[in-house]
């Protein structure tokens, strides 16, 4: 199969290559060159920008296409149309960040999406949801009938730059006292690159379109943690640490404390029901294995987990000095 990847040197695309060449797929990515550009020689390498330098995508063929670095409608449109009679699939990688109301558990594909008012704006920081809706509308207009839209949850696993998941198995190892969201039985929700691009692949192969929420099963924080710690084998002692708490000391939920997200608004987001992605073959490995990979991964970094070139995904996660101070204010209280 003839595969092109718009990205494929940061993380899921990095996954997404890996997982083609491992089937024996004829991969081509399109990138800057920026980032990793000595990664996977056996590969051809397209360079320009999706920004108005598609010139090196032109009058070629794909069987499929895998866009993991799509984000604004304009730019998006860009790659489509010149692509649209040049391809049999577009693999468009959205987000559950799409659907409008998360409040409840059970969220399926049909559910409302985000929406905004002003559909020309560009700031994805703000409207990462909604404007990840509005890419998936212009891939179904180009290639109409000819689209497969993956909706992931958090992407977790080596190679991921952000620290969001990362951080729970290096704190874990790096022992003491953890501090922790309360209560422990608080769900959470993620999928490791590695079982999505394998699904993806599969799927794509045999040709599947559709729309489809594809993440891992609810899994407690109490969960995740004792998995950390096994993994870690790190004498550690987790303070659970309620709410309230957290958000009067002004803790930023989910980007200071991964994963954890206290507000009613988001009391399903970790609860999507991904019934039809399971239903056409999405496998999930088990937690330990991907806490022990995530974990060898970022304790075999000489620095920093590597950044895109642009700088984006730059962690904010607690430091140790931080912590310690909500720690000793949470045990002075």
């Amino acid at each position: 199969m003839r595969v092109l990847v718009l990205g494929g040197t940061v993380f899921l695309g990095r996954h997404v290559v890996e997982a083609a060449l491992a089937r024996g797929d004829e991969v081509t990515t399109f990138t800057r060159g920026q980032t990793a550009p000595e990664l996977h020689p056996e590969v051809e390498k397209l360079r320009g920008d999706r920004d108005g330098a598609l010139d090196a995508l032109r009058g070629r063929e794909w069987d499929v296409v895998v866009d993991t670095s799509g984000f604004v409608p304009r730019v998006v449109r860009q790659s489509t149309e010149l692509l649209a009679d040049n391809v049999a699939l577009y693999v468009f990688v959205s987000s559950i960040s799409v659907y409008a109301d998360v409040s409840r558990p059970g969220v399926t594909e049909d559910a409302p999406l985000a929406t905004v008012e002003d559909e020309a704006t560009e700031d994805v920081g703000v409207h990462y949801g909604a404007l990840k809706a509005l890419c998936a509308q212009v891939v179904e207009q180009s290639l109409q009938g000819r689209t497969l839209v993956v909706r992931p949850g958090l992407i977790v696993g080596p190679h991921d730059p952000t620290d969001r998941f990362t951080y729970w198995p290096t704190r874990l190892a790096r022992g003491g006292e953890v501090l922790a969201p309360a209560p422990p039985e608080r769900l959470t929700q993620f999928v490791d690159a590695r079982d999505l691009v394998e699904w993806i692949r599969n799927v794509a192969g045999e040709g599947t379109t559709g729309i489809f929420s594809a993440t891992g099963m609810p899994v407690s924080f109490a969960e995740l943690l004792r998995t950390c710690g096994a993994v870690a084998a790190t004498a550690s002692h987790v303070q659970w640490v309620t709410d309230d708490f957290l958000l009067e000391a002004g803790v930023q939920p989910w980007t200071e404390l991964p994963l954890w997200l206290p507000g009613e608004e988001d009391a399903g987001h970790a609860e999507i029901d991904v019934t039809k992605a399971l239903d056409t073959g999405l496998s999930l490995r088990p937690l330990e294995e991907t806490v022990r990979d995530t974990l060898e991964w970022a304790q075999g970094l000489d620095g920093p987990a590597p950044r895109q070139a642009d700088g984006r995904y730059t962690p904010r996660t607690l430091t140790p000095e931080r912590e310690d101070e909500l720690l000793a204010a949470w045990h002075a209280r």
